[in-house]
């Protein structure tokens, strides 16, 4: 097998790797694993603009991990430049897919404007596409012209796997994305089956989430504090699983009289249509949390819970009294309704904005969250005066420890194990865990290298 290394080495975002295999024949089975938008200061990068380093109508089959636009972003763009191969992820990928796709598509289109080209593709395009997608469950055996995949539970959102691949008597296992855990909601990644070789992620591999068990007590003292300066929380958050996320917290604060009265507001139209998804997939939820539903709880409501789904209902949000609380998208502050928030609340040193998620290199948040003391936000100069705050236990990445205890089990009959999909500190601290606790060979891929399994 040879594994090449488009997209997701020395970077966290635009994963994209490819695996040729000859099957009985001698024929060639070419297959992708994701095809992710790379992003960093800017919602795609110009990277995304350019040709593919293959050849799109070749390629036989693509493997999806997860729904997230780092994963899924170019698979429009690739069948626009001519692949007609099949398509393969779990159930909720599948759902979620065209929804996050059609969200990005109109941003994509401001970007491509910006740097000069052509848009990347067209809402005619990811309809055509999603012909060719089809859905699995997991554990299901998918036969991919005589190469095998079998896709796991990740953990990280509903519906992410990691997926391992059996081709030439070898196997080989892409993480995708690790789950942190606990989850609130869905159930906690699977134990990786046994293995030649391993692709595993590192966004968080130089760091541990000391908060996980404490987080909605730091979300609780956030609320309280903004309540008392008569303030407004903002949370950028991603649409898929970390707004459901804090729904879930929220709910449990409010039902066990935890936190003040006050008015929350879910901003993004993707994360409403996302939200009622998750209810058509209950069965992928945690066994508490399926108890807590059969008692008659939605986990997902509570009083004081607005959504406001058109552009007007958001206007809204500007001439209700404080305090309030705004959950929007995007959750790295790339785009969408939170960006009028920040404009209008940044400055207000009776608000607070609160980061639960990874901020990538170069972007908003992270300039936010690195101290910045003004920002550019749709042209305007904001100062930043609002308190910031951040809970790293909201991470739906696994941190060192548990990426660590993911591999452990299989230490014994590791060939080699590739860190992918981190910055160069990340990786490389977690690089060298893998070889000095587990004594398991690890090497860093840059972008384009090709390796023979």
């Amino acid at each position: 097998m040879k594994l090449t290394f488009y997209g997701g080495a020395g970077v966290v975002t635009g994963v994209n790797y490819g695996l040729e295999a000859a099957v009985d024949g001698g024929k060639k089975v070419k297959i992708l694993v994701d095809c992710g938008l790379q992003q960093g200061g800017n919602f795609a990068e110009k990277k995304n603009f350019e040709p593919f380093p293959y050849d799109p109508a070749a390629v036989d089959f693509v493997l999806i991990t997860h729904a997230h636009i780092d994963h899924i972003g170019l698979l429009p763009k690739l069948f626009k430049a001519g692949f007609r191969g099949k398509i393969f992820s779990t159930h909720p990928t599948h759902d979620f897919a065209e929804l996050m796709l059609l969200d990005s598509e109109h941003i994509l289109y401001r970007e491509a404007e910006r740097v000069g080209k052509d848009p990347l593709y067209s809402a005619s395009d990811i309809a055509a596409m999603m012909k060719f997608w089809e859905g699995v469950n997991y554990h299901q055996i998918v036969d991919l012209g005589g190469v095998k995949a079998e896709f796991y539970n990740a953990g990280h959102i509903l519906g992410s796997a990691f997926i391992r691949v059996t081709a030439e008597g070898k196997t080989v296992v892409f993480s995708g994305d690790l789950g942190n855990y606990p989850a609130p909601i869905i159930k906690t990644t699977e134990k990786i089956p046994p293995t030649d070789y391993c692709l595993i992620e590192s966004t968080y591999g130089d760091r541990v989430h000391e908060n996980v068990d404490t987080r909605r007590e730091e979300l609780e003292d956030a609320i309280e504090e903004t309540a008392k300066s008569k303030g407004t929380l903002l949370i950028p958050a991603f649409a898929m699983e970390r707004t459901q996320q804090l729904l879930f917290e929220l709910n449990e604060l409010t039902e066990n009289g935890r936190i003040p009265k006050v008015q929350v507001y879910i901003d993004s139209p993707l994360a409403i249509h996302l939200t009622e998804i998750y209810k058509k997939y209950r069965g992928q939820f945690t066994d508490e949390v399926e108890a807590m539903i059969k008692g008659g709880d939605d986990i997902l409501d509570f009083p004081g819970l607005h959504f406001t789904l058109t552009t007007e209902e958001s206007k809204t949000i500007n001439e209700a009294p404080t305090p309030k609380v705004v959950i929007a998208g995007s959750g790295m502050s790339h785009g969408g309704r939170i960006l009028h928030h920040e404009r209008r609340y940044l400055s207000d040193p009776k608000s607070m904005i609160l980061f639960v998620g990874y901020q990538g290199k170069g972007s908003l948040g992270r300039q936010i969250l690195e101290g910045a003391r003004e920002v550019k936000i749709m042209g305007e100069t904001v100062p930043v005066r609002a308190r910031v705050r951040v809970i790293s236990g909201y991470s739906a990445h696994a941190d060192q420890p548990r990426l660590l205890d993911w591999i452990r089990p299989v230490r014994m009959g590791l060939k080699k194990v590739f860190v992918v999909q981190g910055e160069d500190g990340a990786s490389e601290a977690l690089a060298i865990k893998i070889k000095d606790e587990l004594a398991i060979h690890a090497e860093i891929p840059e972008a384009n290298d090709e390796v023979e399994l």
